[in-house]
């Protein structure tokens, strides 16, 4: 017989060589631990969200979520670079800047511009100060800030300031924090398409809080994940229609919407599994640890919470209870859409609901309220509400004001006034949610950009490199 090959030494070069851009820990027997910054050769990734891959350093091999890992030559894989879809910074500013005092470095962020394809932009911070660039490209397809230097590359281009202000205000030393390690596709690789897990594999542990169809507790998975676990009273709804709940839950995707992993229904009460968010509802967080945030951040929330629902407008659904104790937040202030209790899907973007059903008049579109008609844009009107929440740290909409008198008044065109906080570009933000008409109302997509973009979404504020 022939003898066996040496082991093929593979490179950083390699197209099959990834790099880990976060930490993850094996959740079952099948899966690969890995820490940020591990090298890997995918052996197979057609398997969809979960890839098989074997570590460089010991051969380790196992399944991988997709996004965790990137090709090792790609801009993502970068250490010194923090790629962002267009939108305020994710950083937690104070400590950045106490890092950048201490250190004396500077910190980048790329954006890119999704309403501008071939935009990008830089920013940088300095202690106090924040330098906005625009990185433009050339019809070649090469990039630059300064006509004088051109890349072929944001990798090059940033390589290069990293090195040489070059006429920026700093030469680059510190990329941006991620903040938030994105949620896997289900909880597991055999899990990620299916529905029903075994009820034993999930331990109760703390109760978080009752809701009108359940508790809610934090909750362990295979003795290795945390999850929430939703539970439905016996009794409270059919259990058809849970499921319908729950299959419509499974099939939203997104980094601001809580994710659905799995349910247990075969004996009660049934259970929901999802994503657990640190920090529960904005409501509560709002009147405890995020009393004192500032509006920066506080429009920063609602823009992820802006994002979360363009994603259910581009798919046709309505959310209909959305308020700030159905938005859950993470650590540092990440926020995402939760509680689909009331969500459907339609087929002609309305959703009419029978005379009994209840829902919540301070938070309701008029039309939605009086003729039970219910539209995205009924979800727009709500949002406006929850920006009022935002902003009062949260404040009861219609401080005073009973339901009958908020519907009578609202029908006859009064809208709650500015707060003290609030600045006049964000009031008329909530102004355009509130339009009698609901088709003058912004979409979702409108008003995530319009947050996004707050500070800093005036071309006047970006800066010109001085080599220009």
């Amino acid at each position: 017989p022939l003898p066996e090959l040496p082991p093929r030494d593979y490179t950083a070069d390699d197209e099959d060589v990834y790099i880990a851009l976060y930490d993850y820990d094996a959740r079952t027997n099948d899966d690969l631990s890995f820490r940020k910054g591990d090298k890997m050769l995918i052996i197979n990734c057609d398997e969809g969200d979960w890839w098989r891959a074997r570590l460089l350093q010991d051969n380790k091999e196992g399944y991988v979520p997709s996004n965790y890992i990137a090709k090792f030559s790609s801009l993502d894989s970068q250490s010194n670079i923090y790629m962002g879809i267009s939108g305020r910074p994710e950083i937690k500013k104070d400590s950045d800047d106490k890092i950048a005092e201490k250190n004396n470095t500077k910190i980048i962020r790329l954006k890119i511009n999704t309403r501008k394809l071939n935009w990008f932009s830089g920013t940088i911070w300095k202690q106090s100060m924040v330098k906005h660039y625009r990185i433009r490209k050339l019809d070649i397809g090469e990039v630059f800030i300064s006509r004088n230097s051109s890349f072929l590359t944001l990798v090059d281009l940033v390589s290069h300031y990293c090195n040489d202000a070059d006429g920026l205000c700093y030469a680059l030393k510190q990329a941006c924090k991620k903040l938030e390690i994105p949620q896997t596709a289900g909880l597991s690789r055999e899990l990620a398409d299916k529905w029903e897990i075994d009820r034993t594999s999930v331990e109760l542990k703390k109760k978080l809080g009752e809701g009108q169809f359940g508790e809610v507790y934090e909750g362990m998975w295979n003795r290795t994940t945390k999850v929430a676990v939703k539970t439905l009273k016996t009794g409270t709804m059919d259990k058809n229609e849970f499921l319908r709940e729950a299959q419509l839950m499974k099939k939203l995707r997104h980094p601001k919407l809580v994710q659905l992993y799995a349910v247990c229904t075969q004996s009660e009460p049934i259970y929901i599994i999802t994503e657990l968010m640190c920090n529960g509802a904005l409501q509560s967080y709002l009147k405890g640890k995020g009393k004192d945030l500032a509006v920066p951040t506080l429009i920063e929330m609602a823009a992820q919470i802006a994002s979360g629902m363009a994603y259910l407008e581009t798919n046709n659904y309505i959310h209909r209870d959305l308020a700030a104790r159905n938005i859950l937040v993470g650590m540092n202030n990440i926020c995402k859409v939760a509680d689909f209790g009331l969500a459907r899907i339609t087929l002609n973007d309305i959703y009419e609901v029978s005379r009994d059903t209840k829902f919540p008049i301070k938070w309701t579109a008029p039309e939605a309220a009086l003729r039970q008609m219910f539209t995205i844009k009924s979800d727009v009107w709500s949002f406006g509400i929850l920006l009022t929440e935002l902003l009062g740290k949260g404040r009861m909409p219609y401080p005073g004001m009973t339901n009958r008198e908020t519907l009578e008044q609202v029908e006859q065109g009064y809208r709650m006034p500015k707060q003290p906080n609030c600045p006049d570009r964000l009031y008329a933000i909530m102004l355009s949610c509130w339009q009698a008409e609901p088709q003058k109302r912004d979409s979702f997509e409108t008003l995530q950009w319009k947050l996004e973009e707050f500070y800093f979404s005036d071309d006047g504020v970006y800066r010109e490199s001085e080599n220009i």
